[in-house]
């Protein structure tokens, strides 16, 4: 059952001229003082979230980005600074990009995080998916393999450094403690200080295939599901559920899952489509190359594959899909009832902040969202903490 409202803002400064035929996106470069738009974007949009009752505000972490689109490096740093500024909204790290990271300094800030905005940080880890960035931070990331291998050793040590007294290491990347001697003594193993003290950690990742959806059920960790055909989320839906039942964890179908989605708000759903026309076009103008149109076809094969459409989708697609949502807030409402009845166990739904959108006409949006839609689905909710 739906509970929580949240929102993925990836952070994009206020971008100008945009759309299909807008600033090619390579073209754009921006100053120092219109990048650091963001994290003031990122004050007002957490302090309106708060008093309108949602869950979270969700960053992602990116590097390098002249271009405006995202423009956050450290999460944990962000979140726990916003958390000084409202009373309830937490804030999810999605993702720290872990091989960009000591897998202890990222626990470490993390569990500071943990302690000091009283349990308001929610975890996540990524393997990243930018060659500038990851590459030139000194990470594999053109060998996927490596990429992955990297990665998955990280998060076994960062379980360690969650949840263990003390613990040693041995891998291929990492060997803790160093095999020196320490005051007189030779070091067998370490205590991370600190911990966090909501313990077990709650943690989040992107789902991007069958392979990380049996690592994320192994290891406990919750998926996150974002921008992806209705074919393909039901498979992901479905495939998470049998990989946790096969590591002993029964979950009802969508618990421990996150929906993302697009969206707008408007008087029907074409002047909605209207509206979020040029900020749609300008998110996957930047997106596409990457990889991120994860819709599929009537054969259920995904685009850009053999057979399968390989042209930049338009909204009209995103809504045919259900991976964006536009219209008034009825039909916001019976679309989600639909989504509850599909997936049980649902309770967190994530929406995107579409690249391009003014701050202003956005807020607008949040505010229509958390005034007209949230209210049908509080009865379940639990009320916040003081």
């Amino acid at each position: 059952m739906i509970k929580h409202f949240s929102v993925f803002y990836v952070g994009q400064i206020e971008l100008e001229n945009v759309g299909a035929d807008g600033v090619p996106c390579d073209d754009r470069l921006y100053a120092n003082d219109r990048l650091i738009e963001c994290f003031y974007m990122a004050e007002e949009m957490a302090e309106l979230m708060d008093g309108l009752g949602y869950y979270a505000l969700w960053g992602a972490e990116h590097h390098f980005q002249r271009e405006g689109y995202e423009c956050i490096p450290n999460l944990i740093l962000l979140g726990t600074h916003l958390a000084s500024r409202t009373k309830h909204l937490k804030f999810g790290c999605g993702f720290n990009i872990t091989p960009l990271w000591h897998p202890i300094r990222l626990a470490e800030d993390y569990a500071m995080a943990d302690i000091l905005t009283r349990g308001r940080m929610i975890f996540g880890v990524g393997r990243g998916y930018q060659t500038r960035e990851v590459e030139s931070l000194g990470a594999p990331l053109l060998d996927r393999e490596a990429n992955r291998e990297l990665f998955e050793e990280q998060i076994e040590i960062i379980l360690k450094a969650f949840h263990e007294e003390s613990f040693s290491h041995q891998g291929k990347h990492y060997t803790i403690p160093a095999p020196v001697e320490y005051r007189s003594y030779q070091l067998k193993d370490i205590t991370v200080v600190p911990r966090p003290i909501n313990r077990p950690v709650e943690i989040w990742q992107p789902v991007s295939s069958g392979r990380s959806i049996e690592f994320m059920a192994e290891n406990g960790i919750h998926a996150m599901l974002s921008l992806n055909g209705s074919k393909l989320t039901d498979q992901f839906m479905h495939e998470y559920q049998a990989q946790s039942a096969k590591y002993g964890c029964e979950l009802a179908l969508g618990q421990n899952t996150c929906l993302g989605m697009g969206f707008c708000l408007d008087d029907t759903p074409d002047t909605a489509m209207e509206r979020v026309r040029p900020y749609h076009d300008e998110r996957y103008k930047w997106f596409a190359p990457f990889g991120f149109v994860r819709y599929t076809d009537a054969e259920g094969r995904m685009w850009g594959t053999p057979g399968a459409p390989a042209r930049l989708p338009m909204v009209e697609d995103g809504v045919q899909q259900k991976a964006w949502l536009c219209g008034p807030p009825d039909y916001f409402i019976e679309q989600l009832r639909q989504i509850e009845a599909l997936y049980p166990g649902l309770e967190h739904i994530m929406l995107q902040y579409p690249e391009g959108m003014p701050l202003a006409e956005f807020k607008q949006q949040l505010r229509i969202f958390g005034e007209e839609v949230m209210p049908a689905f509080k009865q379940s909710a639990p009320a916040a903490a003081d």
